[in-house]
């Protein structure tokens, strides 16, 4: 989830972030920040798979370290914990982020563990609804999203020669299922991948975005029985145009993506795999009142086409992995207090493969009440 912030606060900051963190240390060059939130969350559907109670926290630190005059340390954490489950269930957290690396000046910063994809970098324009967004893409989805053994290298304004050039270079080692540390369904697995992003603000509240990523597939994912989707490279290129300025929130973007979208799951019956190529279109606008208010309206589409083969004998063609449109507003109380209600109207109709690879087809309300700090 994320949150709305007015131009008078701070512009559509991530709850991933520190709105308004907390600094615990602050002494001879050492900085330690601490920052999360608790979401009051409801979901109402005539999907029983949502409908009901979503309620969950996030906590994390954020911390640096004075090394020299050009080089300073940081790391950074961050974990959910589901608010929605009985005290007797142990399974109610995760680790979203975990990474530690060097700031060097000019030449920008360099960091391992689990962190952020480069493709991210032009996703993150729409990426913008306050419950439904990053609907058309995965954690866990080689580069799109959050991710395990990132080693990523970030410059701002090209080493200080070109204002508003930033530039990333992101190398993501292997992660496959038994023998490899944290072991993982197939669907989340990922080979050896690299990618690069590069964006520009051209000033005027414009900003542009361009990524690409490539990574090999795991054996697994090509071998498994009934897997659809099969290829030794999972590739995706990706683009984005936003307009941030008064008042106005406008996000355009459009990804193209070969063996790369999952589907469905490994469960009885059902479908899944990799979508051999996958469009994917979305569209943001929203507009800032000065009492707090922001209304906002969404378009989001994945399309998956030349799908093949499924493990029960079926051929599919083109099918709608995500469509639909989403609108509705956030009210900021504050910095610390919003409240927001979130309508998701699904345009995808129920059919076989609907049903087959478990594709959400009927529409959700979403209504929050977060504090954050």
């Amino acid at each position: 989830m994320k949150a709305f912030f007015t131009p008078l606060l701070a512009s559509c900051i991530f709850l991933s972030g520190s709105a308004s963190a907390a600094e615990i240390y602050n002494k001879d060059g050492n900085k330690l920040d601490l920052y999360g939130l608790v979401s009051g969350l409801r979901y109402f559907s005539s999907d029983k798979r949502q409908d009901g109670d979503q309620s969950y926290m996030r906590i994390g630190f954020k911390g640096q370290t004075q090394i020299s005059d050009t080089l300073t340390g940081y790391g950074q954490w961050q974990s959910q914990f589901n608010a929605s489950q009985p005290e007797s269930d142990s399974n109610t957290m995760t680790t979203r982020l975990g990474f530690a690396g060097l700031k060097m000046g000019r030449f920008g910063s360099l960091d391992y563990g689990r962190s952020t994809g480069v493709l991210y970098d032009a996703l993150s324009q729409t990426d913008m609804q306050p419950e439904f967004d990053a609907q058309t893409y995965n954690t866990d989805q080689f580069m799109f999203r959050r991710g395990n053994s990132l080693a990523t290298w970030r410059n701002s304004d090209l080493f200080g020669l070109v204002s508003g050039l930033d530039v990333a270079v992101q190398y993501q080692g292997k992660n496959e299922g038994s023998g490899e540390p944290g072991t993982r369904d197939v669907l989340r697995q990922n080979g050896e991948g690299y990618g690069m992003s590069v964006a520009y603000a051209f000033g005027n509240g414009f900003r542009a975005v361009g990524a690409f990523t490539h990574s090999s597939r795991t054996g697994e994912q090509n071998a498994r029985s009934g897997i659809m989707g099969e290829g030794d490279t999972a590739e995706a290129y990706s683009a984005s145009l936003k307009y941030d300025a008064h008042n106005v929130y406008l996000g355009v973007m459009y990804t193209q993506a070969y063996n790369a979208s999952r589907f469905g799951s490994r469960g009885a019956g059902g479908i899944y795999g990799y979508a051999n190529q996958t469009n994917i279109v979305e569209v943001f606008a929203q507009y800032t009142f000065d009492s707090g208010w922001v209304p906002f309206i969404a378009y989001n589409q994945a399309r998956a086409s030349d799908l093949g083969q499924a493990g029960n004998g079926r051929v599919y063609a083109t099918q709608d992995l995500v469509k639909f449109i989403d609108f509705g507003g956030s009210y900021l109380f504050n910095r610390n207090m919003l409240a927001y209600v979130d309508y998701k109207l699904n345009l995808i109709d129920k059919s076989e493969f609907s049903q087959a690879a478990g594709v959400s087809t009927d529409d959700i309300l979403a209504v929050g009440l977060v504090y954050q700090f």
